[in-house]
C-alpha cells in the first residue's frame, strides 16, 4: 500500500531524530494497545454492529478532510471498483463487527493477543496468492506462536464456556480477514493511496454498520453511558485516524521489518492495561504463555536465512 503522508521535516541532530521515531513508535504501540480495551468499554452499552458503525462515523469526517486537503480522490480507479467493495466490507464492515462481537465475551488482553496472529496469517495468504516463500524458521515461528495460542486458551479456561470459543472464533476470523485483505492489497491496490484507501470504505462501513445495527440491535440511545461515548470518541478519533497517521510517518522513518514489531509489542500493552482495567491478576502461566507466543511471532518476521545467505 503505497502512502501519501508527507515526508518528515528533516532533523539535523541524529540523536533527536532518534528520540522521536522512538517517541512515535510508542504513541502507536500505546494508541493500538488501548484499542482492545477501548472497544470492551464501549461495547458495554453499545450493541457490537452499532457500536462499530459510531466508531467509523466518527472517524469518517477527519479522513475526509485529509482528502480534500491533500487533493486526494475518493474513487477507486473504475477497474478496481470491485477492490473497493472488498475492501469496505472484509477489511472494516465484518471484521470490526467480529472483533466487537467477540470482545463482549473474551477480554481485552486475551482479544490483542488473538489478533497478533493476524500477521502470520499474511505470512501463508501471502505464500499461497502471491507464491512468496515461507522459510523453515517462520514455519517453526508459527509452530511455537499457535501451540502457545491453544495453551494461552486452554489455560484461560475457555473450554468450560461455548459463548466464550464463540467470542474466540469471531476474533480469529477477522484477524484471518484483515491478513486476506493485506494480501489482496499488495496484488492489486499498491497504486492507491493510503487516504483514498480510507476514507471512502470507512464512510460506507460506518453508515452500513450502523444502520443494520438500528434494525437489527434497536440500541437504545439514552443507556448508552458516558464511558461507552468516551471509549467511542478515543476509538474513532485516536486509534483509528491518530495511530494511523503516525503509523504511516513511521514507514517514511523505519524498515518495514522494524516497523512490523509493533503488532508483537502493542498486545503485551494490552495486557497489562486490560488486566488492570478488568481487575484481572496476570497468572504466572499467561505470562509465560504470552512471551512464548509473541517470540514465536517475532520469529516469522525476521528474515533468518537470508541473513544466513547474505553472511556466507
Amino acid at each position: 500500500m503505497s502512502t501519501v503522508v508527507s515526508s518528515p521535516i528533516t532533523i539535523s541532530k541524529p540523536w533527536l531524530a532518534g528520540l522521536i521515531t522512538s517517541a512515535l513508535f510508542l504513541i502507536v504501540c500505546l494508541s493500538w494497545g488501548t484499542t482492545w480495551l477501548g472497544i470492551k468499554i464501549a461495547v458495554e452499552s453499545v450493541p457490537p454492529l452499532t457500536a462499530a458503525g459510531l466508531r467509523f462515523l466518527i472517524a469518517f469526517p477527519l479522513f475526509l478532510s485529509f482528502a480534500v486537503l491533500r487533493k486526494e480522490p475518493l474513487l477507486f480507479p473504475r477497474q478496481s471498483r470491485w477492490f473497493f467493495v472488498f475492501v469496505t466490507l472484509s477489511y472494516f464492515s465484518l471484521p470490526y463487527y467480529l472483533l466487537n462481537y467477540g470482545e463482549m465475551h473474551v477480554s481485552s488482553g486475551l482479544t490483542a493477543l488473538l489478533f497478533s496472529c493476524m500477521p502470520v496469517f499474511i505470512l501463508m495468504f501471502s505464500a499461497l496468492f502471491l507464491r512468496e516463500k515461507i522459510y523453515p524458521s517462520q514455519m517453526l515461528g508459527i509452530a511455537i506462536g499457535f501451540a502457545s495460542l491453544f495453551m494461552i486458551i486452554r489455560s484461560q479456561g475457555l473450554h468450560l464456556d461455548q459463548a466464550e470459543w464463540l467470542g474466540v472464533l469471531a476474533i480469529l476470523c477477522a484477524a484471518v480477514m484483515h491478513a486476506l485483505c493485506y494480501v489482496v492489497t499488495k496484488k492489486h491496490g499498491s497504486a492507491i493511496s493510503v487516504i483514498t484507501y480510507n476514507t471512502l470504505p470507512i464512510g460506507i462501513a460506518g453508515v452500513m454498520l450502523f444502520i443494520v445495527g438500528l434494525s437489527f440491535e434497536a440500541p437504545s440511545f439514552q443507556d448508552v453511558s458516558a464511558r461507552s461515548w468516551a471509549a467511542l470518541l478515543y476509538l474513532g478519533l485516536v486509534a483509528s485516524v491518530g495511530g494511523f497517521i503516525v503509523y504511516f510517518l513511521l514507514l517514511k522513518r523505519l524498515s518495514p521489518i522494524i516497523l512490523s514489531f509493533v503488532f508483537i509489542i502493542f498486545p503485551v500493552f494490552a495486557v497489562i492495561i486490560g488486566a488492570w482495567y478488568e481487575g484481572q491478576t496476570l497468572s504466572r502461566e499467561l505470562m509465560i504463555y504470552s512471551a512464548i507466543l509473541l517470540s514465536g511471532f517475532a520469529i516469522t518476521k525476521l528474515p533468518i536465512e537470508k541473513w544466513r545467505k547474505s553472511s556466507v
